[in-house]
């Protein structure tokens, strides 16, 4: 089975990143990465969202015709995804998605750990359209931009442990649900500081991909 990430940012150090973590969650499967080179450096709201489709969508064609079964699109937004499931001609995950899902089937309370103020707004409306406004207890801005996530760092995994906890404390959350896609090579680091579980969107794709992969189409050997 082959599994294509697709950035829809144009930071190639983040797509490594990404695919680093779903090889960890699935190494049976062969994972390679795609960038969106004419996309914004980061994805930090609506805009910066919007800017990445066209980009995102001329890069489904390459992901297919490089053998992918199963197209995971990377970005915490689910940038564009609608759009790419009605024209990837394969099954297309996001990984924010993917983390309503897992936390669904777990039947965990949630809360976002995101980024910035302007990604909460976007993060919100998917949870309300994916039917899981039920189970999120709050969506929480870390106020870090997104590249400074990607960079981690002790002072960026203090941060974020500090909004896990009040996710907890303050909110009655039972997990945190981590909501950047930088964040997926922190997950090791974050559950060390966390007193409740976390669901990472790219390890959570990676695990439903194995599900989904051949529901359209006959899927290629691993």
């Amino acid at each position: 089975m082959r599994i294509a990430y697709i950035n829809p940012n144009s930071t190639e150090a983040m797509t490594d990143g990404i695919v680093a973590a779903a090889r960890a969650a699935l190494s049976e499967a062969e994972i390679f990465g795609l960038t969106n080179t004419s996309g914004p450096p980061a994805i930090e709201g609506a805009a910066d969202g919007a800017a990445a489709v066209p980009g995102l969508i001329a890069r489904l064609p390459v992901a297919r015709e490089a053998g992918a079964d199963v197209i995971v699109i990377a970005c915490f937004d689910d940038t564009g995804l609608e759009s790419a499931q009605a024209a990837a001609g394969c099954p297309v995950l996001g990984i924010g998605q993917s983390a309503y899902v897992m936390a669904g089937l777990l039947g965990l309370r949630f809360s976002v750990i995101t980024s910035v103020q302007a990604a909460v707004p976007v993060i919100e409306a998917n949870i309300a359209a994916q039917g899981y406004t039920r189970l999120c207890a709050s969506v929480r801005a870390s106020s870090l931009p997104v590249l400074t996530i990607e960079a981690g760092g002790p002072r960026t995994i203090a941060q974020l442990g500090t909004e896990i906890a009040a996710a907890a404390d303050r909110d009655g959350a039972d997990c945190a649900i981590l909501g950047c896609a930088g964040m997926a090579p922190l997950a090791g680091a974050l559950s060390a500081v966390s007193r409740i579980p976390l669901i990472d969107g790219v390890a959570a794709s990676a695990q439903l991909a194995r599900s989904v992969a051949g529901l359209r189409g006959s899927p290629r050997a691993a």
